[in-house]
């Protein structure tokens, strides 16, 4: 149900996905977003690369970076930017630490939930719904 709104956007062109799969099983998979869900992103014409995901058995591979290169690429054919978000657990220090590398840098908005940075003196559930927003320049 998930890939078939996955690619029912793909279609009408609000989505691009890239999927990258070793010996005919699909390893992972990663989706653009024309026009991001965060409004920061969203005024600043930024896309937003999303659910990025490599089976753990295949993960130290090469797949992520293979996805995220074709991602990247597919980006600068249309923006000098691009943004994501990333969890802010464990679950996520993979990712967190290979953005970085890849040269994004956080936005400068602090924790983010359902899009909008949370305010000092919040409390929040540490969920996959908070994240910290990224950008890295392309060109």
């Amino acid at each position: 149900m998930l890939f078939e709104n996955y690619f029912g956007r793909v279609s009408e062109g609000s989505l691009d996905m890239v999927v990258a799969s070793v010996e005919s099983e699909v390893t992972g998979y990663v989706l653009i977003k024309t026009r991001s869900n965060y409004l920061p992103f969203a005024a600043a014409g930024i896309p937003e690369i999303a659910d990025f995901s490599v089976l753990r058995n295949r993960q130290r591979a090469g797949i992520g970076t293979a996805l995220m290169d074709e991602a990247e690429r597919r980006v600068a054919r249309f923006s000098s930017v691009v943004g994501l978000g990333v969890g802010l657990f464990s679950d996520y220090g993979t990712a967190q630490r290979m953005y970085v590398k890849r040269g994004y840098v956080p936005d400068g908005a602090g924790v983010v939930l359902d899009g909008v940075p949370v305010q000092q003196g919040t409390s929040i559930i540490l969920n996959n719904d908070p994240e910290l927003m990224f950008t890295k320049r392309l060109h």
